[in-house]
């Protein structure tokens, strides 16, 4: 009896020590399988941090073909597109007599344009301008058309004794420590009873170039930087990106002064 007894004790503890047992494996494959979760989570921050340098460096490399790329397209399609407007004045002429060749056309105008402008250097070509413009501006709208036109061109026209641009000025602006860009179209000679001043007629664009403000300044108010007509028309065209960093200003002479002005600086 004494050993039947301590056989069912003995299966007791083991039925006791079963579930322990259990759990204890329960808890370890637990506790080990756990860890890879961290693991998985880092990389894919990893991943996410790759794609965005990925998508940063391509997005700067785009951009960058762009601006390279931007200003070589219009300039092909501008050039493009004017060779074939003035290829069009004397294309359809060849057409006609069945000449089918691309740039006889731009050519032929080029020429025609250059021989223009010898005739009308001479005499005989100044005075059928003056005639052809006393008809034009007898008409309503047209005159109002040609003498706006005529007014861009003459601000170009290497012709300094024509009513073009005469020099580039900078005046001083209202504002304090701000100055404007101007063209000096002419002077003039104001009277007054202590004596005469000379006077710059100077046209300051306020709208591109087309618009503006006339001002009648005297010579020793004005500015006159080194610089063209040429470059200043191309300063004021493209709203200042091509103004340089520092001017030097010369004497109504000629002659270049000591004084410079650091716009950088001034600004």
């Amino acid at each position: 009896m004494g050993t039947r007894e301590r056989d069912r004790e003995r299966d007791k503890d083991r039925e006791l020590l079963i579930p322990v047992a259990t759990i204890s494996d329960d808890e370890d494959s637990k506790s080990s399988s756990s860890p890879p979760t961290p693991t998985i989570s880092s990389t894919s921050h990893g991943r996410e941090a790759f794609l965005k340098v990925i998508r940063s460096w391509a997005w700067k490399k785009f951009m960058t073909g762009c601006v390279i790329l931007f200003p070589l397209a219009i300039t092909f399609y501008v050039t493009w597109g004017f060779i074939h407007l003035v290829d069009g004045f004397f294309s359809p002429v060849y057409d006609h007599l069945g000449i089918n060749i691309f740039g006889l056309g731009f050519a032929t105008s080029i020429t025609f344009i250059f021989l223009v402008g010898i005739f009308m250097s001479s005499w005989v070509g100044a005075s059928v301008l003056t005639l052809g413009e006393l008809f034009i501006k007898k008409m309503p709208l047209v005159s109002y058309i040609y003498s706006a036109s005529k007014q861009i061109s003459a601000a170009i026209s290497p012709d300094q004794n024509s009513n073009a641009f005469k020099e580039v000025a900078i005046i001083r602006h209202p504002g304090k420590g701000q100055y404007m860009f101007g063209f000096i179209t002419s002077t003039v000679v104001l009277q007054k009873g202590i004596g005469e001043e000379e006077l710059c007629c100077v046209y300051v664009p306020t709208n591109h170039l087309y618009l503006g403000d006339v001002l009648l300044i005297s010579s020793n108010d004005i500015l006159r930087p080194n610089i063209s007509v040429r470059e200043g028309i191309e300063i004021v065209i493209s709203g200042g990106m091509s103004v340089p960093k520092l001017f030097t200003m010369i004497d109504p002479s000629g002659i270049s002064a000591t004084r410079t002005v650091n716009f950088e600086a001034s600004v």
